[in-house]
């Protein structure tokens, strides 16, 4: 095999007269009657070379039979292109290579989408030729990326004294959030290992054996329903650190991103974050991850709804729900009936039951429902919603979660529609003071909104029996242009704390000492407080690549169904496999 001195995107006009070998495949073949032009392809660019047939007549033949994707070791003398063939859209395009020797070291078959064309072609087709997917340029682009990235993380953490340590992927069941995979054990039948969904236990253990900073980029596993920001199997970013409190976690992943934009961004951010509470960012947006990049903020006219002639306000107040609305500024002329139904269908999707509207006009409000209110409740609206002539003012009344679902989904589609969001802006924000525990109606008792190791804040200990629902976790998320990154939290470290977490999530002391007993008794020997973070590093790369889907940067994802449509898995085994492992399917 004639073996490559240089790669195809290397040469340049220095490298004028040099006898070079390439090895690539086949991106485009050109026949102009004379000149046969190859363009050749490998990760680090696109090289034109020429067969020329009054140089070598059985050469340029036999480059007639090339097809794309071939792959090919060609050498050849690197020329100059003649003036007006220059190509500046490749970093090689001032020169190209006539070749003297071709060797074909593969032949393809046509592929199933033209490489260049296939973002264009449907995420199934490319999931099941993924190969040929991730020959792609940009597909190489986003991964060479991801590869800096991890190395900028893995230097950051270096540099503040942090340890990568590896933890185990068979590991047991913790049936607290969502469901496990689970491995069946040969060696002890009737008995399963767990795929963690998260290194958070083996972490706090590592904070309790005096390894004071850990950090980790490890694969971890959910079987949850997919969406574009989930996988089945994602990478985390995991980290954890003794004797510190929330603003030291806070500011040590400030930095990583520092490091993060202007090493791989060029470009500079500040800090410290935006911090929100979680009952404010709620009360202001609908959401716990919202996009800071514009304004939209939601207003409350519940108490001004409880006194209204408009029944449908009235009586969802009534029955202890809430009104709130959006000032879709100046846009009163914007958006015609037609507009505002379908708006009212897409609120809708998300549980609210209709959409009430005033257009603000000729100093009053112009709606089919506006004759329920009077001139005193439409000014006292207009003042809470800081409303001026011009401005539509949209409303959803139901129950909190209702409401705040229903507007977060139709700020973000205001905000697409009148081209509000900032695309070169990054606003990152940090969402504190999460609930620590909700109530879920299907099991029944109240469930850790983040996990149970989770710590109260101290102010609301004292409290946390009598009214668990009000208590504040020491917990927070960081939020980029309304896509959570990641999220963390002060961990619980005293043992009688613990107990009473347990308690009040129906967990009794047997069931909490068959699924955490490992760390329920390193907590009896010395733990210091300590608190980490867990970073989805799949979402971080898109989001700063610009990609909606994190399918993009994964290299072997799985589909919405959570199936790998290059490899058909899942897939039924063999039945002795089952025996072996004291199984049978139904």
């Amino acid at each position: 095999m004639l073996k490559r001195t240089h790669t195809c995107g290397e040469l340049r006009k220095t490298d004028v007269g040099k006898e070079v070998v390439l090895n690539g495949w086949v991106s485009k073949r050109r026949d102009h009657g004379g000149l046969v032009f190859i363009d050749l392809r490998d990760r680090y660019g696109v090289t034109q070379v020429v067969f020329n047939p009054e140089q070598d007549e059985e050469l340029h033949k036999a480059s007639r039979d090339l097809r794309p994707e071939y792959v090919l070791a060609i050498k050849g003398n690197v020329s100059e292109r003649p003036e007006g063939t220059v190509n500046p859209g490749l970093d090689t395009g001032e020169v190209e290579v006539y070749a003297s020797e071709l060797d074909v070291l593969s032949k393809a078959e046509t592929p199933p989408f033209e490489i260049e064309e296939a973002g264009n072609v449907s995420m199934d087709l490319r999931l099941k030729y993924r190969y040929l997917d991730l020959r792609r340029p940009d597909m190489q682009r986003y991964f060479r990326f991801r590869h800096k990235l991890s190395q900028v993380i893995r230097q950051y953490f270096d540099t503040q004294d942090f340890l990568e340590i590896e933890t185990p992927f068979l590991t047991r069941s913790t049936p607290e959030g969502a469901r496990d995979y689970l491995v069946p054990s040969r060696i002890s039948p009737g008995h399963f290992y767990a795929l963690p969904q998260s290194p958070q236990l083996f972490k706090q253990i590592l904070m309790m054996s005096g390894f004071d900073r850990y950090f980790q980029i490890v694969k971890c596993f959910r079987d949850e329903d997919l969406r574009a920001q989930r996988q089945p199997e994602f990478t985390q970013i995991d980290v954890e650190m003794s004797f510190v409190e929330e603003d030291d976690v806070m500011g040590t992943i400030e930095g990583l991103f520092v490091e993060i934009f202007e090493k791989l961004l060029g470009k500079k951010i500040k800090t410290p974050f935006q911090r929100l509470a979680y009952s404010e960012s709620v009360r202001l947006y609908g959401s716990d991850a919202p996009d800071l990049r514009y304004d939209l903020s939601l207003k409350d006219i519940t108490d001004i709804s409880r006194t209204s002639e408009f029944k449908t306000f009235r009586n969802v107040v009534e029955r202890g729900g809430i009104v709130r609305g959006i000032n879709a500024t100046g846009c009163c002329k914007d958006f015609s009936r037609k507009h505002l139904d379908e708006l009212t269908a897409f609120v809708g999707e998300f549980g609210a039951k209709g959409l009430a509207w005033f257009k603000v006009e000729n100093g009053g409000f112009s709606s089919p429902i506006a004759k329920f209110f009077p001139a005193e409740q439409q000014a006292r609206i207009k003042e809470c919603m800081q409303a001026a002539t011009g401005d539509l003012l949209m409303f959803v009344a139901d129950r909190e979660k209702v409401v705040s679902q229903s507007l977060s989904q139709l700020r973000s589609r205001l905000a697409v529609r009148l081209g509000l969001i900032k695309k070169e802006e990054y606003a990152f924000t940090w969402i504190t003071d999460f609930p620590l525990l909700e109530f879920d109606e299907t099991l029944g008792r109240n469930v850790s909104i983040h996990h149970p190791f989770t710590s109260p804040r101290p102010e609301d200990v004292p409290a946390m029996e009598e009214k668990p629902l009000e208590v504040r976790a020491r917990a927070y998320d960081i939020v980029l242009n309304g896509v959570e990154l990641g999220g963390g939290s002060i961990r619980i470290h005293d043992p009688e704390l613990q107990r009473r977490i347990f308690k009040l999530l129906n967990i009794d002391e047997a069931t909490a000492r068959e699924r955490f007993g490992f760390l329920l008794e390193a907590l009896k020997y010395g733990a210091p407080p300590h608190g980490g973070i867990a970073l989805g590093l799949d979402r971080v790369v898109a989001m700063l690549l610009g990609l909606d889907d994190i399918k993009e940067v994964i290299a072997f994802p799985k589909t919405q169904r959570a199936t790998c449509l290059l490899t058909d898995a899942p897939a039924g085994v063999d039945a002795e496999q089952l025996k072996e492992l004291g199984l049978r399917t139904i």
